[in-house]
């Protein structure tokens, strides 16, 4: 098929279209400090599953040289039950505002992600003024189940990380019937299902050094340019329903 003759954008506002930058999309990073990694997980249970593999995650994500935060959500509150500025739900949002890259973790129940996962996510705003404060970090995705082998959580997992306007890179793990892949002592037991988790995580600090310094770059967009800034902080920030 041949490329139309008329080549012509009409429609398109010359002010806000801007070629690719190939400068700041290829400069050379120079951050020196270890990549920031906050790591969420979804259940409240002494012996919770979503917690040891977070755990074990966290250490090859400090092997790997990151700079690794779990959040403990005992004691956060549903959304709306308490004002924003509730201790936990600040802890939560300055960690995440910290990070460079995070890790989301739940069990699944009624195949779909834990209440309290969906709590986490739900308590980190899409909007402050114009901007989105999840907006460009990167996102690996794990999920623990009770039987078989599902991925019901992590999928709906990546549609709220793709909502968040995050990097979910494309690996991720799955591991099934986990009361039978950790030990008495909490760490999980030699099987395909810690190999892979150790290649979400390798996945991930690769990702998250690529992207870093530039991802605002890359999440910059024409329509939000074509806005005024007092536009889009009025749509952005639309009364919460």
């Amino acid at each position: 098929m041949n490329l139309p003759e008329d080549v012509t954008t009409p429609l398109l506002d010359d002010t806000a279209f801007r070629p690719i930058d190939r400068e700041r999309l290829f400069f050379e990073d120079d951050s020196d400090h270890a990549p920031r990694i906050l790591m969420l997980y979804g259940s409240l249970r002494e012996r919770s599953y979503s917690r040891l593999l977070t755990e074990e995650a966290a250490r090859l994500l400090q092997a790997y040289g990151a700079d690794v935060r779990i959040f403990d959500p005992h004691g956060l509150p549903l959304v709306g039950s308490e004002p924003d500025d509730h201790p936990k739900v600040q802890e939560l949002r300055n960690l995440s505002l910290w990070s460079e890259a995070q890790v989301w973790c739940s069990p699944e129940r009624h195949g779909a992600m834990s209440s309290i996962m969906k709590t986490q996510i739900d308590w980190l705003p899409l909007s402050s003024g114009a901007v989105r404060p999840t907006q460009g970090r990167v996102l690996a995705l794990m999920q623990v189940c009770g039987g078989s082998q599902s991925f019901n959580t992590v999928n709906q997992l990546r549609i709220l990380g793709r909502w968040m306007r995050m990097f979910t890179i494309p690996n991720q793990s799955s591991v099934p019937k986990a009361f039978s892949e950790f030990d008495e002592a909490g760490r999980m037991k030699p099987s395909a299902y810690y190999r892979r988790v150790v290649d979400v995580m390798e996945e991930l600090v690769k990702f998250t050094l690529l992207l870093r310094g530039r991802s605002d770059y890359l999440t910059e967009r024409y329509s939000e340019r074509v806005e005024s800034a007092e536009a889009l902080s009025r749509r952005v920030n639309q009364r919460a329903v």
